[in-house]
C-alpha cells in the first residue's frame, strides 16, 4: 500500500475534471488531497464520490478555493462566508468518509513507528513578505506589479477580524493538537501552504508570496517530528530534502500548466 499525494486539481476547468475521470483505481492505497480541489460544494463533492470510489482512504486539507464564497443568494450551499464556509466543507468531505482538519489524525499502518498523517487547515498572514515591506502596505507592495489574489474579494473571515486573526487562531489550535501526540509518534504534515517562507518560490509571480503561508509555522517540521511535508498551492510541483525530512509540492495546477495523464502527477509520500 502507498500513501499518495495530489493538490490544486481545480476542477472549475473542463479539462481537469476530465483528467480526474480518467484516475486509474488504487484499492489498496491512501490518497491525500492538498487542497483547491474546486471552487464550487459541487465541484468539491464530485471529487469525493469519485475518489472514495477509487482509494482505501482519503485525506484533505481545504485551499484558499474551497473557502470562496462564490454566490450571493441566500441559501444557496456556496453563499456561506468564512468559517461557515469551511464548517461545511469540512461536513460535506465527512459525508464522503474523507479525514479533514477536524478528525483525529490517521495512522499509516504501513510502518515500524507510528506515523500520524497530520492534515491542518493554518491559511496565511501575510507575513511571507520582504523584510522591507510592512503588514499594512503588503496588499499595496503587490497591487504595483498587478499581482492581487482573488482571496481580497472572495474569501471571507468572519466571525475573525481578518484573515490574520483567522490564520492565527487556526495556527494555535493545530499547534495544540500536535503538541499532544506521543513524544515516539512521527508526522505527515499536511497543508494547502508551505509551512516555511524560503519554500515559497514563485518565479513568475514573486509578489504573490504573502498569499502563501505564515511564519509562525517555522520549523514544524522539526518539532514534530516530520518524515514528510505534503503541499500544494503554488503550482510550482518539487521535490527535495531538508535536513531529512522529504518535502513536497503536489500540485496539478491549471490546463496548461500539466500536459500527462493525471496520474503521473500522483506523488508516493510514503
Amino acid at each position: 500500500m502507498n500513501l499518495l499525494a495530489i493538490g490544486d486539481l481545480h476542477l472549475s476547468h473542463r479539462r481537469n475534471r476530465a483528467a480526474l475521470r480518467s484516475l486509474l483505481n488504487r484499492p489498496d492505497d491512501w490518497l491525500i488531497l492538498a487542497g483547491d480541489v474546486g471552487d464550487t460544494e459541487e465541484q468539491v463533492a464530485a471529487a469525493f464520490r469519485l475518489l472514495s470510489e477509487r482509494f482505501a482512504k482519503l485525506i484533505w486539507v481545504p485551499g484558499n478555493h474551497e473557502l470562496w464564497t462564490t454566490s450571493d443568494a441566500p441559501g444557496e450551499a456556496d453563499s456561506a462566508r468564512g468559517e461557515a464556509r469551511y464548517d461545511a466543507m469540512v461536513a460535506l468531505a465527512r459525508s464522503w468518509g474523507v479525514v479533514t482538519p477536524e478528525d483525529p489524525y490517521p495512522i499509516w499502518p504501513a510502518a515500524d513507528r507510528p506515523i500520524a498523517i497530520a492534515p491542518m487547515f493554518l491559511l496565511y498572514d501575510y507575513s511571507f513578505r520582504p523584510d522591507d515591506v510592512s503588514d499594512a502596505a503588503v496588499v499595496e507592495w503587490a497591487a504595483a506589479e498587478d499581482v492581487v489574489c482573488a482571496d481580497e474579494a472572495l474569501l471571507y473571515p468572519a466571525p475573525h477580524a481578518d484573515r490574520r486573526a483567522w490564520c492565527a487562531a487556526r495556527v494555535a489550535r493545530t499547534e495544540q493538537r500536535l503538541s499532544a501526540l506521543p513524544d515516539d509518534y512521527a508526522t505527515v504534515l499536511v497543508n494547502h501552504y508551505p509551512l516555511e517562507r524560503e519554500h515559497a518560490v514563485l518565479p513568475r509571480i514573486p509578489r504573490f508570496t504573502p498569499w502563501c503561508g505564515t511564519q509562525l509555522t517555522a520549523g514544524w517540521y522539526h518539532r514534530f517530528r516530520a518524515v514528510a511535508v505534503v503541499y500544494g498551492h503554488l503550482h510550482v510541483r518539487r521535490e527535495f530534502e531538508k535536513d531529512g525530512v522529504a518535502f513536497h509540492e503536489v500540485s496539478l495546477g491549471y490546463p496548461g500548466q500539466w500536459d500527462a495523464q493525471i496520474d503521473s502527477y500522483l506523488r508516493t509520500i510514503l
